[in-house]
């Protein structure tokens, strides 16, 4: 579900879609359903109560509509974005990540503390138990060293254990990791990990959420973080998992997604294995080095003959040199799926032929 891309929101409208995105039983699908019915959010919070019962959604939406609370939480979020290094990125807009916007239920407001640019960048999601083994940690961290040296950006839930080792390791060796949270960003949880968020504020990651800002840690939240994990993400790597974990909630979001899905395997001993165990037998790629994940995605950048230029240029550098892109710009001139095209950007970038300046691709010049 993805809105045309439009032109800048108005003051008011943002104010508006700030209150609508704090009423009670509005997720995507009903904000969504809001904007479409009444062409923007400042005209739906002012609709008539008959107008949104004629919708079918709950009274409890209509009525909070002018709850103290929600325009004060609105004002307070308005304040918050005002401070440096503090983004709100809106599903209509052009700065909104392009492959997240591509999953059934994109987020419609997400807030960002950090560098929001990053966001576009390519991404590979590492999962994994909160009780992790000492070994399983290890495991996390040196697959995030290697992975973030190859210029991935780490992504996971800033949770303990997998996906906290995953966040650290990228940093220690100056790599780019964004943590998506299942709270909002001002009631962090778990506070253990407020350091390491912001370290990797810092250091220019970035931690997002699609929760008010004040929202606190609700159990329904965290499997709906997790689509936002996966959706942002060329595919998604877990570590260590039993059958019971939320990890395999993002493993299946990733597939259905059309996303990679890596699983580590280990010890038919132990319990943390077995869920990566049943992702194998499902069909995930069976992980046990970084070649195995760059393989799947060096697939997809594979170039027939017959697209290459005479000069066996690359088909996006030929793009890239006839003017600045986009990632997504660059899906609809190429015609190639827009994982595809960020795989082979990674690529190019790695090998010195393209480079990303404020969320655009260009092509480098010797």
């Amino acid at each position: 579900m993805m809105l045309s891309v439009c032109t800048p929101v108005s003051p008011a409208e943002l104010e508006a879609r700030l209150r609508l995105h704090r009423l009670p039983e509005i997720g995507s699908k009903r904000f969504a359903k809001l904007l479409d019915a009444f062409g923007s959010a400042s005209k739906a919070i002012s609709a008539p109560a008959s107008a949104w019962r004629a919708l079918g959604l709950p009274a409890a939406c209509a009525e909070a509509r002018r709850c103290p609370q929600v325009r004060d939480g609105a004002s307070h979020a308005l304040r918050w974005l005002e401070r440096p290094g503090q983004h709100l990125l809106m599903w209509d807009q052009a700065d909104y990540p392009a492959l997240l916007a591509q999953i059934a239920d994109p987020p419609p407001l997400l807030f960002v503390a950090g560098d929001p640019l990053i966001l576009e960048q390519p991404q590979l999601a590492m999962v994994g138990s909160r009780r992790a083994s000492r070994p399983g940690m290890d495991t996390a961290g040196a697959f995030s060293r290697r992975l973030a040296g190859a210029g991935f950006v780490i992504t996971s839930g800033l949770a303990l254990g997998i996906d906290a080792a995953a966040h650290r390791a990228a940093l220690d060796v100056g790599g780019l990791t964004v943590g998506v949270l299942g709270t909002g960003l001002e009631n962090f949880y778990p506070q253990r990990n407020q350091r390491l968020a912001d370290a990797m504020i810092a250091s220019g990651s970035a931690v997002v959420s699609e929760f008010p800002l004040d929202a606190g840690p609700v159990a329904s939240n965290f499997p709906r973080r997790n689509r936002i994990i996966s959706g942002l993400s060329l595919g998604v790597l877990v570590v260590e998992a039993s059958v019971a974990s939320g990890s395999l909630i993002t493993a299946r979001l990733a597939a259905e997604q059309g996303r990679e899905v890596y699983a580590i395997p280990g010890s038919i001993h132990h319990p943390g294995a077995r869920g990566c165990h049943r992702l194998i037998r499902d069909g995930a790629v069976l992980v046990e080095t970084i070649e195995h994940i760059l393989e799947t995605l060096r697939g997809w950048q594979h170039v027939p003959l017959s697209t290459a230029a005479p000069s066996g240029d690359h088909p996006l550098l030929r793009l890239l040199h006839a003017a600045p892109h986009t990632s997504e710009a660059l899906a609809d001139s190429s015609g190639w799926a827009l994982p595809k095209v960020l795989a082979a950007l990674t690529e190019l970038e790695m090998d010195g032929r393209a480079v990303c300046e404020n969320g655009r691709w260009l092509a480098r010049t010797s």
